[in-house]
């Protein structure tokens, strides 16, 4: 009867884990076991099996796609999640003896509904299996594990309890291919580990993109050496709203940031607006205006004042050097340009812009990106258009649609993370109107906008601007818990659209975040667990 101790005391010295990685006698107390299909986003196909559930245990192994560097990242980020609460090893190995329980990330799916991101999860009582077409999935089905575990999972400190995930199958995968955030660090800077801090959250909820709003009329965040005044001076002290937000990245930041966000399967997109919202870049340099002199600095919250000079050569050296020097920093796809609330700039010196500037970024193996505005310029057909408006008609959108400008989702009142949840929400504006969760999850991406069809959506967006916002807390008090709606919107199918389930779900969710210590807003909508 001692032989089946023995073999495992073998098993976890060859494993090289410490002889305390063995049970103990005593037992913790069975924890609830959340359901198969209780994650945020929720998966597309759930099918549930009773008496399968699988125990995690202080001999489970994790194991990852021999070969692949990528599986074994993702499984050693799995690892470093789950460790502090459960206090178990969890060894990240390329093959594990089948007597012990075991994790598996595993490529070679075979599915193509999966693509890029999708994954199948399957549970039973002896392992639990990932597998997916590429690292991006097993990264998602990854982070469906782990909201599939108690919600003490999220404990910084051990918690001595039974950790059990439920048993049954999952066929997951995304709905639109762009789930983006987005953060403005223009307004008020907000440091790299700030940055960092969110990107952790966003990924959880299977948002793969984050857009930084680098440059507006109040900062310049973003170093560019053919033209350093635009950091020095842009984001020097006294800038930002209230003259409260200094500060810039250098380029090493971005590259750091970069690394950081595609270790968690999430794209940086770069964002310097133009040709309005530059306040900032001509205050450091003054030649950028048709005057040559320097504006004053702005540090209130207006909007359109702002202007390049169309007509100079200047400013078309200013925008290239910019550009290059981004695109040059930046491995994603996309570089955004801006384009909004360009009052300032003539209709005609819009076009004019926009038909030079559009082509310089595909120019430097970049799709061009901007807000809905520059759907007026035909140079546009080739770029993506975001749809920041409240209305539900937009021809001009609808149009450039039909040439073929793809469209990502991003309606202020319903999207913007910085409206005020009620009038009594201490941070945010509300020239949008106020948006509790609900109003943020109750909307069809493909039917917001008349006569645009869902084949020339490429996904959704929440941003979140920084007028208000100081701090990690107010950036985690904004964006909590309405992004997991827009998550929501961007991943799971249409079909699944709920705002009962959806509702339970982040309740339960809740406490997750309470013990990552996120200091998201309670709305009363929502009953927490």
């Amino acid at each position: 009867m001692a032989r089946p101790v023995v073999t495992r005391m073998l098993i976890v010295a060859a494993l090289g884990l410490p002889v305390g990685a063995l049970p103990t006698a005593a037992a913790a107390a069975p924890a609830a076991t959340p359901a198969l299909g209780s994650v945020i986003p929720v998966p597309a196909e759930v099918r549930p099996v009773a008496g399968a559930e699988f125990r995690l245990g202080a001999l489970t192994v994790i194991r990852t796609q021999p070969g692949s560097a990528a599986a074994r990242a993702v499984g050693d980020q799995l690892a470093r999640a789950l460790r502090p609460a459960t206090g178990y090893p969890l060894p990240v190995r390329a093959a594990a003896p089948p007597v012990l329980p075991t994790i598996s990330l595993l490529l070679g799916a075979g599915d193509a509904r999966l693509g890029d991101e999708g994954y199948r999860l399957s549970v039973d009582r002896t392992k639990v299996t990932i597998r997916a077409n590429k690292p991006a999935g097993l990264f998602a089905g990854a982070q469906t594990l782990r909201q599939l575990l108690p919600r003490e999972i999220d404990s910084p400190t051990l918690v001595r309890r039974a950790w059990r995930v439920a048993g049954g199958s999952i066929v997951d995968y995304p709905r639109f291919a762009y789930r983006g955030a987005m953060l403005d660090v223009a307004r008020h800077f907000h440091t790299p580990d700030e940055i960092k801090a969110y990107i952790d959250e966003i990924s959880r909820f299977k948002v793969n993109y984050l857009h930084l709003h680098l440059a507006d009329d109040q900062g310049w965040r973003i170093q560019i050496d053919s033209w350093p005044r635009l950091a020095t001076v842009g984001g020097g002290p006294g800038t930002g709203v209230d003259g409260t937000g200094p500060g810039y990245l250098t380029k090493a930041d971005y590259r750091e940031l970069v690394r950081y966000a595609a270790a968690r399967y999430v794209t940086i997109v770069p964002e310097i607006d133009m040709p309005g919202h530059v306040n900032a870049a001509q205050v450091a340099y003054p030649e950028l205006t048709c005057d040559g002199v320097a504006p004053p600095p702005r540090t209130d919250t207006a909007v359109g004042y702002s202007s390049l000079c169309i007509g100079s050569e200047t400013t078309y050296r200013f925008v290239a050097d910019v550009i290059r020097e981004l695109a040059a920093l930046t491995p994603g796809p996309y570089l955004h340009i801006g384009g909004d609330e360009a009052h300032a700039t003539t209709d005609a010196d819009y076009l004019t812009f926009q038909q030079r500037v559009l082509p310089l970024v595909a120019k430097h193996g970049k799709t061009a990106y901007g807000w809905n505005e520059i759907a007026k310029s035909p140079a546009s057909a080739n770029a993506v258009a975001q749809y920041w408006d409240t209305a539900t008609t937009n021809p001009t959108v609808v149009a450039a649609a039909a040439r073929g400008t793809k469209v990502v989702m991003s309606p202020a009142n319903q999207a913007y993370l910085d409206m005020k949840y009620d009038r009594n929400t201490p941070l945010g504006l509300s020239w949008a109107g106020y948006i509790e969760v609900r109003t943020a999850y109750d909307w069809n991406p493909a039917t917001r906008v008349a006569g645009l069809p869902e084949s020339a959506i490429l996904g959704v967006e929440a941003p979140l601007w920084s007028e208000t916002l100081r701090n990690l807390d107010h950036i985690e008090f904004m964006a909590f818990p309405r992004l997991p709606a827009i998550a929501e919107l961007g991943w799971s199918p249409a079909s699944t659209h709920d705002w009962t389930s959806f509702a339970s779900r982040l309740g339960s969710y809740g406490p997750r975040w309470t013990a990552r210590g996120v200091d998201f807003y309670p709305s009363p909508q929502i009953t927490w667990g």
